[in-house]
């Protein structure tokens, strides 16, 4: 925590007081989220969970996420477009994990049909932790890129009044006034409306694919709220309204419900549990139309853990990104230690490694939306049962990220008023429009910072786990 805290982190009296101004201040910011008893309707609601005070931040990290996030965008794009890379990385993974495969072969055989899609938006969020050193210093490691429904775009973006607001009743208003304007809502938004001008039909709209279950619908309505005041018309659809209300034209323009469809957002479609075969045929559907997929499924399967596993192998960045030698460095050093387990000589040393001493790792699946990576003895129990099997290649091995805790107050709703050891993620937005083989827009689009306590593992805030913070940068 920031010296400038120590003061008031065991100042009780004053604690409450800023709760009860913070908790008033993020329902009056917006910063909500419907209830687990309610989670569609939004006549009853509550402040998404969020910090009490902002968390520090070593100011020189936080500029080096922003600055290597035009070169994460260009890396993702280039992945996407590189069958080979794909096919090939993606080979063993594709065998064991039914999910990732299922995709691929969408992937495949829109590539073959050949693609309508001529405009390709990209919204990413890498994900960093700050590994401290046994010098004490230290140091930006990625934990992943989120190609695919990177969320809280909207909720980070009002998070930052509440603790200006804090600070302020706390007597440190100084400090408050050093907190950054952060508005990855606009950011989003502004690449959204890019690809829908860049389509090229007045009339088209933008499709929001959302989730059956909607407890998010206020991050998402930020971004949405964006688009209506540039006038573009944003429609919400399940994946089973696409299958029940989509079609495609001789020109495979996407018609959902009678209207035009010039980009569709995936707010949904990470996960396996939701894609029964009407999703999958709904998904196909999409993948073959002209419409501007966010992300197509190339992108989303650039996005996967074993895609990031082999990027940090030696030479493969030079073959993605040929003549960008100074966007490698960048990229390069935030890499945490990050280990193939496929089968054969290679795989079997790194598992038995991992199983011999599972506090060094971090076991990661195919998998988005939080809360499914394996560690310390969960970890050993499964690589024990799948080390023989082809199993463990759907599985990649990551070093553990070891920062610095500090104490802070997690606000959640019905929750006592507590001090936490936590430590922190931050996020940087990145947004990037590529038209044909051009790439017209390329930029950072703000930041999220979520915080936790140390003794969870794994989880981000729509798992529950995790709230929303502010960088202090230090």
């Amino acid at each position: 925590m920031a010296a400038a805290w120590q003061d008031v982190v065991r100042d009780a009296a004053a604690v409450r007081e800023a709760a009860a101004v913070a908790v008033d201040a993020a329902l009056l910011a917006g910063v909500l989220m419907r209830t687990g008893e309610q989670p569609n309707a939004s006549d009853v609601v509550n402040y998404a969970p969020f910090t009490l005070l902002p968390s520090a931040v070593p100011r020189a990290l936080f500029e080096q996420a922003y600055a290597v996030q035009q070169d994460f965008n260009l890396l993702v794009d280039a992945v996407s477009q590189n069958k080979e890379f794909l096919e090939q990385t993606l080979a063993s993974t594709i065998k064991v994990d039914d999910f990732t495969a299922r995709l691929f072969r969408i992937y495949m055989q829109v590539l073959e049909e050949g693609l309508a899609q001529t405009v390709f938006l990209g919204i990413n969020r890498s994900d960093y932790m700050f590994d401290c050193g046994l010098d004490g210093t230290a140091a930006l490691r990625q934990i992943e890129i989120n190609t695919i429904a990177a969320s809280f775009g909207g909720l980070t973006s009002r998070t930052a009044d509440v603790h200006r607001l804090v600070l302020k009743v706390l007597g440190k208003s100084e400090e408050a006034s050093r907190l950054l304007p952060n508005n990855p809502a606009k950011g989003l938004a502004l690449g959204i409306a890019k690809a829908w001008e860049l389509y090229g039909s007045q009339r088209a709209v933008v499709m929001f694919l959302v989730e059956e279950i909607q407890r998010n619908i206020f991050d998402q309505r930020c971004v949405e709220n964006e688009l209506w005041n540039r006038n573009i018309r944003v429609v919400r659809k399940r994946f089973r309204d696409v299958f029940e209300q989509g079609s495609l034209d001789a020109s495979r323009r996407l018609f959902v419900d009678g209207q035009e469809v010039a980009v569709v957002y995936y707010r949904e479609g990470y996960v396996p549990q939701i894609y029964d075969e009407q999703n999958w045929e709904a998904r196909l559907l999409l993948e073959r139309s002209r419409a501007v997929k966010c992300p197509d499924i190339a992108t989303q399967l650039a996005g996967t853990k074993k895609v990031q596993q082999e990027l940090s192998r030696p030479g493969t960045l030079e073959k993605l990104l040929p003549g960008h030698p100074e966007a490698i460095a960048r990229i390069r050093a935030t890499f945490a230690g990050l280990y193939s387990l496929d089968e054969g000589e290679e795989g079997d040393r790194i598992a038995a490694t991992a199983i011999a001493d599972p506090d060094r790792f971090v076991l990661k699946p195919q998998r988005e939306g939080g809360g499914n990576n394996l560690y310390g003895e969960e970890l050993r129990e499964v690589l024990e049962k799948i080390k023989d099997s082809p199993e463990r290649t759907s599985y990649i091995l990551m070093d553990k990220i070891k920062p610095q805790p500090a104490l802070n107050y997690l606000l959640r709703a019905h929750s006592p008023l507590q001090v936490s050891e936590c430590i922190s993620e931050l996020g940087i937005f990145g947004v990037y429009v590529r038209q044909g083989r051009e790439l017209v827009l390329n930029q950072p689009a703000g930041h999220l910072l979520r915080t936790k306590a140390t003794e969870h593992a794994d989880g981000g805030v729509a798992a529950g786990v995790a709230v929303l913070d502010t960088p202090y940068l230090l």
